[in-house]
């Protein structure tokens, strides 16, 4: 037999009729998250590429201070002038 504590306990425990959500307010909330998580998709995306592009053109930059490394080299060589790091 339940007795008024459990009563009580029951009450606290179970939702009220005013804190559920009716099928329409959770589709429009539902609409709303997907619409949100497409922009958050779009906006990640535009990032990767934005750093994808920069990556890219942070290799070409390390390669071509490779190659102008390589050639003071030669130059020095040929001039007979000696380098120091």
């Amino acid at each position: 037999m339940l007795d008024d504590k459990d009563i009580k306990k029951l009450i606290e425990v179970f939702p009220i009729k005013e804190e559920i959500v009716s099928k329409e307010e959770f589709e429009n909330f539902r609409g709303e998250i997907r619409k949100e998580f497409s922009n958050l998709h779009t906006a990640i995306d535009a990032y990767a590429k934005k750093s994808d592009t920069y990556f890219q053109e942070m290799l070409m930059l390390a390669r071509k201070v490779d190659r102008h490394e390589k050639w003071i080299k030669q130059i020095a060589e040929k001039l007979g002038v000696k380098l120091e790091h």
